[in-house]
């Protein structure tokens, strides 16, 4: 075409996003003469969606520099790239620009956007204030406020939503049943789980999707209930996933139920199924027990299989500006203040009675290098920077990759208590809400 139209540039643009090609269609982006909205959305869409918010935000924020008025799918993707990155404080500056915008209006689509960006940035206040506000609620949105405070451990209130909206005429989607038995399975409600799974198919017609199968599964798992969880998911008439096998070996691992552990690998080593978080899980159950010849034996099979662990690490929004520390991380300008803050923290919950939970070390170590091994966990370096970095009585927002530790999440609950702060950590499941030496989990997660 010797000279392109902005409709046919924009498609191509799309397609190269929508397929992952995000450094061809940049190319294409910056080719343009000009550019509108549509151009702009395209190119945001395909960061937001590959996994780059960064890149989507910086767009974003250069296409409100280049004068372009953003539309309400701008708006959304924006939102979406901040509640990848949980930082709350962009999500503050992008709800006032809607509060402050002609063009885009607080509609049930922003709202439910802002309600997810809130929730999983930790503000979950913010969350609420937001559902309270939309005027025309649908399912959506209503959905969005469910899964939220599941996410946060507040499952009662997330199930009372239930006959809220129906009383409101909506109708429960697949996603509605997915917020409630994550609900259910961050609290141990048992019964009510399996009440909401039966009455998906009796009551509202709907049949159940892997993902709920996967909920059920983790809530029998967690809850001590290995042998129900594995006959669901042998009686399954869609073939499991890897989320499925990880909550069962997890479970197993959790409830020290070693011999249907191995079970479970043995059958996923052989069918060739088995990813790193199930080597790693298999790992850890023989190491829980002491059996290192085991461990031994997994970790060539892992490094045979050229697979590797991810490495935890813990991120915290100071000054609008995100730091990321790894265990025993020593390249922060302020290391020596940091680690200086992390013998103060050892030292005061010692006082108040707290012994390192070493056994969850999986190593073959002594007790004191697995003490100091245990001090410098990523979460416990990016608290100390947070107490030395904000203000006394700021919340303290951490994120971590993987699920905290049993240890880290008892000093955690120590740490709000005594200095009176208020800890939001968000791990790869769920929010744990610290405040005052009590967790919103409830020590179940």
């Amino acid at each position: 075409m010797p000279d392109p139209h902005v409709v046919s540039v924009t498609a191509m643009l799309t397609c190269y996003a929508k397929m992952g090609a995000l450094d061809d269609a940049r190319e294409l982006f910056d080719g343009m003469p000009s550019k509108d909205f549509i151009c702009w959305n395209a190119m945001i869409d395909g960061y937001t969606q590959h996994g780059r918010p960064n890149e989507a935000l910086r767009l974003f924020r250069r296409m409100l520099r280049s004068g372009v008025d953003p539309d309400e799918v701008a708006i959304i993707l924006a939102l979406s790239a901040v509640a990848q990155l949980s930082t709350a404080e962009s999500g503050r500056w992008l709800h006032s620009y809607v509060k402050n915008s002609r063009r885009v209006q607080l509609n049930a689509r922003v709202g439910t956007a802002l309600i997810d960006m809130y929730c999983k940035c930790g503000s979950l206040e913010d969350a609420v204030s937001v559902f309270n506000s939309i005027g025309d609620k649908d399912i959506v949105v209503w959905n969005a406020m469910i899964n939220g405070y599941a996410m946060h451990g507040d499952s009662r209130k997330a199930l009372e939503m239930f006959p809220q909206l129906r009383s409101q005429g909506l109708w429960p989607t697949d996603i509605t049943f997915i917020g409630l038995l994550n609900a259910c399975s961050h609290s141990g409600l048992v019964d009510e789980g399996r009440q909401f799974f039966q009455s998906m198919e009796e009551e509202y017609a709907i049949v159940p999707k892997i993902e709920h199968y996967g909920c059920m599964v983790d809530l029998l798992g967690r809850a001590g209930l290995i042998e129900e969880a594995f006959h669901l998911v042998q009686s399954m008439t869609i073939a499991p996933d890897t989320v499925m096998w990880v909550s069962l070996l997890a479970a197993c691992r959790l409830h020290k139920n070693m011999a249907l552990g191995q079970q479970i690998a043995d059958y996923l080593v052989a069918g060739g199924l088995a990813n790193s978080g199930m080597y790693i899980l298999l790992s850890n159950i023989y190491a829980a027990v002491g059996n290192w010849e085991e461990v031994a034996r997994v970790r060539s099979m892992m490094k045979a299989s050229g697979i590797q662990k991810e490495p935890g690490c813990s991120a915290i929004e100071v000054g609008r500006k995100v730091y990321e520390f790894v265990a025993g991380d020593m390249s922060h300008p302020r290391t020596d203040e940091i680690y200086a803050m992390v013998e103060k923290m050892n030292g005061i919950v010692k006082e108040q009675g707290h012994v390192p939970q070493t056994e969850l070390v999986l190593h073959d170590l002594d007790e004191t290098t697995k003490e100091k091994a245990l001090a410098v966990h990523s979460e416990k370096l990016a608290v100390a920077f947070g107490l030395i970095s904000t203000a006394p009585g700021e919340t303290i927002k951490i994120v971590k990759n993987l699920r905290a530790c049993a240890d880290c999440h008892a000093v955690l609950k120590l740490i709000s208590k005594i200095t009176g702060r208020k800890i939001v950590f968000r791990d790869r499941n769920r929010f744990h809400h610290f405040v005052d030496g009590s967790c919103t989990c409830g020590d179940y997660w």
